[in-house]
């Protein structure tokens, strides 16, 4: 045994020895003589990275990206994207920001305002990974405004797994078909009755001709697009009952540890009860010194078959089988009058295995899909 281990160890000194030779004898500094083994994702990303610049985005030669992207996010979907873009023969500039302490228009003093309302202005599309995500901020609804061509997708935050998880191996004609149809119904929808296992049970009235905001992913139109399985019922003040987060609350929380629970009456927050996190959440909103902050901008249908719940709220808010409603900031998609409901800030908190009944009939019971025709749909994406 002795000897054998002295062989293998004289072994990798004549092989250490051997590539030095051959490094000196062909005149290569050691220091360019380069191999690198796969990081994580390696393959998996920068096919995703090009699912979304040929099929999401559609860039054509000549046309401009924007990617922006703060200290917080992670750089390699921030590179892959930038490499996919140009192999495509678009034109990508990657714009990073110092993390401000705050998202949308909370972020605005942190921001180089003019700079990057410049650039987001001129360019034919907009990728952001910020973590403290500019959307609902000041250059995000200017852009929106004054730049008509704009296709903008929100990837806040999403690292290289979340990316690959809910992009790269998503079906995404068969997950639009299952969206499209649940989004049909939803559009006749007189009331939404929604509870969960936590605690929830709370009724929302919708209006004829309140917006449904289908998101499957694709940002090759103009306006805002958003990471796919998400379906979001616009504003409405005819909300009543209770809404229990015991999924994640962001921002100020992440992961939620004990379920928070919401009293709401004609769409406004009345009380928020639970532990020292419910104590948070009630602090951080009234902080703000707004009431529209405690007004409830919308509710949203999980439904991305790989979304699990991380603490990163574009991908919590997706979990299939779970509901979503934001607070705040109501945004120009999400009114019948095309017009933002103004607040300084915007929060998202989910509901894990909700049921949900549509004009009293079933579509999901603690998560599954029950509706006979969705239920078929969904097989296809490997849930139930």
């Amino acid at each position: 045994m002795l000897t054998s281990g002295l062989i293998q160890v004289g072994i990798k000194i004549v092989s250490r020895v051997l590539i030095r030779r051959i490094i000196t004898s062909a005149q290569v500094k050691p220091s360019k003589v380069f191999f690198r083994l796969p990081e994580y994702y390696d393959y998996e990303l920068g096919q995703t990275a090009h699912k979304i610049a040929s099929e999401l985005f559609k860039l054509k030669i000549g046309e401009t990206l924007v990617i922006t992207a703060d200290t917080e996010s992670d750089p390699r979907t921030v590179e892959a994207l930038a490499t996919a873009a140009f192999t495509v023969g678009a034109k990508p500039m990657v714009v990073w920001l110092a993390s401000p302490l705050g998202v949308g228009k909370a972020a605005d003093s942190m921001l180089p305002l003019e700079p990057l309302t410049a650039a987001l202005t001129t360019t034919d599309a907009w990728a952001e990974f910020n973590n403290k995500y500019l959307l609902y901020s000041t250059p995000f609804e200017t852009a929106l405004r004054e730049n008509k061509r704009l296709r903008y997708l929100n990837l806040s935050g999403m690292n290289v797994d979340i990316l690959v998880r809910t992009i790269g191996r998503v079906n995404m004609q068969a997950l639009g078909e299952f969206q499209g149809r649940l989004a049909d119904m939803l559009r006749v929808a007189e009331k939404i009755r929604l509870t969960s296992p936590a605690g929830e049970n709370v009724e929302m009235k919708f209006e004829a001709g309140a917006p449904v905001v289908n998101d499957v992913g694709f940002a090759d139109t103009p306006g805002p697009h958003f990471l796919s399985g998400q379906l979001t019922a616009g504003y409405s003040n005819a909300i009543n009952g209770t809404i229990v987060f015991d999924g994640s609350v962001v921002p100020p929380i992440g992961i939620v540890k004990e379920p928070i629970r919401l009293h709401i009456t004609n769409g406004k927050v009345e009380k928020i009860e639970g532990g020292s996190e419910a104590m948070t959440l009630d602090t951080w909103l009234k902080n703000f010194n707004d009431p529209n902050m405690f007004r409830i901008a919308h509710l949203s249908f999980g439904l991305n078959p790989g979304a699990k719940l991380t603490g990163n709220i574009v991908e919590d808010e997706r979990v299939w089988g779970s509901t979503e409603w934001g607070l705040g900031y109501v945004g120009p998609d999400l009114t019948k009058d095309g017009k933002p409901i103004p607040a300084p800030s915007h929060t998202d908190g989910t509901c894990l295995n909700t049921s949900v009944w549509l004009d009293g009939e079933p579509i999901f019971d603690k998560g599954r899909v029950v509706q006979r025709e969705l239920a078929d749909l969904a097989k296809v994406l490997g849930k139930d």
